[in-house]
């Protein structure tokens, strides 16, 4: 990522992440996440978030637990405010939280509000400052869309992780055709350009996955995906029923998906 593309991603990302109401100067804020969301302007996100890590505590990381019978060294890839890093460090396990973006309120410098301390580092998915084989697990939480080349950072966790481990992408818009995930992207960028002045497009993001891709993803980088469908409500189970009857495009899926390299 070029220095003054990744200046301009962050300026902008701070700008609407602000303007969204993300983060507080209270430390029981960032406790209570992902289950509450007591500032009250994004709990609708929160409670999908919370869906989300329950389902992947219970279905992913208690049987990764059991099998390895030892605290997990987990990467946390684009961690945000680092709250999954809190939430595993909970569980005794030793989380690393990596993200370029180091605010005090909704990046990495929130850290600091935890009452359990955790390593954090300001990096990149592509060029990720650790030994081969250092973690039993990765995790993307709502953050591998923003990857400009999924092969290239893909490849960098597989180098990351040891024989046995896995990956894990939670809460990023897997769309059925990719058609459906370009229309969600010219949407997106419309509307912050209506309602920011520009189109949050600095960094070339990928933005969201498709199901062809992932089948590509499989076959080049020879993934074994596992693939986990959240219940998240019937408002949620409806929206594609919705989308079809007022005429528009289909939306997006948050399946969490379980990757493990065939040959590390």
């Amino acid at each position: 990522m070029e220095l003054t593309e990744r200046r301009r991603f962050l300026e902008d990302y701070r700008t609407i992440r602000h303007a969204e109401g993300r983060g507080s100067e209270d430390p029981a804020y960032y406790r209570a996440l992902p289950y509450q969301d007591l500032s009250g302007n994004n709990a609708w996100q929160w409670s999908i978030r919370a869906r989300s890590f329950r389902y992947f505590e219970r279905a992913i990381l208690a049987p990764l637990e059991r099998q390895h019978m030892r605290p997990l060294e987990i990467l946390d890839l684009g961690a945000g405010n680092c709250w999954m890093s809190y939430r595993l460090a909970i569980r005794k396990h030793h989380p690393v939280a990596l993200d370029i973006f180091a605010d005090s309120r909704d990046g990495l410098l929130a850290a600091r509000k935890y009452p359990r301390s955790f390593p954090v580092l300001e990096a990149q998915f592509d060029e990720l400052p650790f030994p081969s084989r250092s973690f039993d697990l990765a995790i993307f939480n709502a953050s591998i869309h923003y990857s400009s080349d999924y092969r290239r950072t893909l490849t960098e966790v597989r180098r990351c992780l040891r024989p046995e481990g896995c990956f894990v992408i939670i809460d990023s818009p897997i769309y059925r055709q990719p058609e459906h995930g370009e229309s969600m992207r010219t949407e997106r960028r419309r509307q912050f350009q209506q309602q920011y002045g520009f189109p949050s497009d600095a960094l070339p993001s990928l933005e969201y996955l498709d199901e062809p891709e992932l089948a590509r993803l499989a076959e080049d980088l020879e993934i074994e995906w596992h693939i986990h469908r959240v219940w998240y409500g019937w408002s949620w189970f409806l929206r594609p029923w919705k989308a079809r009857m007022q005429g528009r495009r289909p939306p997006s899926r948050f399946w969490i998906l379980v990757g493990a390299f065939v040959k590390p």
